[in-house]
């Protein structure tokens, strides 16, 4: 009997193998201001990993280019700057921010599409303002707390070839939008959308954020393991970001460790691990990409689907 899969797994030693000569590169030092927080991996992730990654991207990436000109000179219509869009999912702490990061480093490298921006879906969530408004502050993250028409109008623009297109910003210190603040989108070669409700799909709508994707990644790690990453995190943001009193979370810079750990555990369990098996975790098998994690962070299998 066959184990029958719609995905290809590879472990990561096999995966390592198709990175072959690379032409591409990443510093030690770059490296580390591209990793999250709290995230030890060492630099071996980059070249086993991500170098594939960007390789196997660029194959889709041009392949898409060269089909959009083959199209347009069969139709006889012009070839528009449209970005190629790739979706990064998955949950909080799992390191969706790291692995967007580095495939912007790497994939900005190729000629063939040197312009690559990130978009995080975080600057769609409603002001808190009105969140507090609806009584959804302990929602925050959930699809309902987004903007998503807004978020659909955003990449159906950038679809559409429109010359620039305005996306809101998010601050993680006033765990709030900035007001008037945005960021521009200019037709870049590649636009990376990075956000834990991507992939995410609704009854009552027709159309989802992943219906402009053309190609999606989950960042995938066990239940235990990402709530232990994200009371890492939380210990670590106490003792830096949480200390600057125009910090949302100031309130929690003076907790003591034990109280810190137990605040984060209550946080986990009460907002993020809801969101995460009834929202986020339901979506994994819409990737066509999954990236495995273990409990050290390293990746440990890579699904493509077939």
């Amino acid at each position: 009997m066959h184990n029958l899969s719609p995905y290809i797994t590879m472990k990561r030693s096999e995966w390592a193998r198709l990175n072959g000569q690379s032409h591409l590169s990443v510093t030690a030092e770059q490296f580390n201001q591209l990793k999250g927080l709290n995230e030890r991996i060492a630099l071996d992730e980059l070249e086993e990993v991500y170098l594939p990654l960007a390789k196997l991207l660029h194959i889709y990436v041009t392949a898409a280019q060269h089909l959009k000109a083959s199209s347009s000179s069969f139709l006889g219509t012009a070839t528009e700057n449209v970005p190629y869009i790739i979706g990064i999912a998955g949950s909080v702490a799992a390191g969706k921010s790291t692995t967007a990061r580095l495939l912007q480093a790497l994939l900005s490298q190729y000629d063939e599409h040197p312009r690559v921006d990130i978009v995080t879906t975080d600057g769609f969530l409603y002001p808190n303002r009105t969140l507090e408004e609806r009584g959804m502050m302990n929602k925050k993250g959930f699809p309902e707390s987004y903007d998503t028409k807004r978020l659909l109008r955003f990449l159906m623009d950038i679809k559409s070839g429109v010359s620039e297109v305005h996306a809101p910003v998010y601050s993680h210190l006033s765990y709030d939008i900035v007001p008037e603040e945005r960021i521009a989108v200019c037709q870049p070669d590649i636009l990376i959308v990075e956000g834990i409700n991507v992939l995410q799909v609704s009854k009552e709508a027709s159309v989802f954020v992943s219906d402009f994707f053309d190609f999606s990644i989950y960042v995938d790690a066990r239940e235990h393991d990402l709530e232990t990453w994200y009371i890492e995190r939380f210990l670590l943001l106490r003792d830096t970001a949480f200390r600057n009193p125009d910090s949302y979370f100031h309130r929690y810079a003076g907790l003591t460790e034990e109280e810190a750990v137990q605040r984060a555990k209550n946080i986990w369990r009460d907002i993020n691990q809801v969101n995460l098996v009834e929202n986020i975790l339901p979506t994994r098998y819409r990737a066509k990409l999954i990236l495995s994690k273990a409990a050290d962070h390293r990746i440990r299998d890579i699904l493509l689907r077939k």
